[in-house]
């Protein structure tokens, strides 16, 4: 099933309805790295509170996501990580320490929202604001 994405502002949110096939995943990247080309999105939120297995292939996957978008210019936070699959995923010694994660929507947005305004005040492009 594919994940919506939907476009809030210079914001894509993804949010993930339940667990993802290898091939869900995947197309979900593709998306993603269409969508932050077409609508030149500056930040991305993932939104995986609704999954309660991940599994190894979509953690990379991620990962790699948070990693693609980057070099496009756009930031990725992963939100709503379930405390059981965080467990699970630190035993199993997958983690998102290279990348940004929240708690909830609302601190992944705060989170971003922060993130873009510094970078944009180091460009300088909030000057005479």
């Amino acid at each position: 099933m594919p994940v919506p994405i939907l476009k809030q502002g210079t914001y894509l949110i993804a949010s993930v309805q339940s667990a993802l096939t290898d091939a869900d995943t995947e197309r979900l990247q593709d998306d993603l790295m269409t969508y932050v080309s077409r609508y030149r999105a500056q930040g991305i939120i993932v939104d995986v509170t609704a999954i309660d297995v991940m599994d190894s292939f979509a953690a990379r996957s991620l990962r790699t996501i948070a990693h693609m978008t980057k070099l496009r210019g756009a930031e990725t936070v992963i939100v709503g990580l379930q405390p059981e699959v965080a467990f699970a995923m630190v035993q199993l010694g997958l983690t998102f320490e290279d990348m940004h994660t929240a708690l909830d929507l609302e601190e992944g947005l705060s989170w971003l929202n922060s993130k873009l305004h510094t970078r944009n005040q180091r460009d300088g492009r909030d000057r005479g604001r």
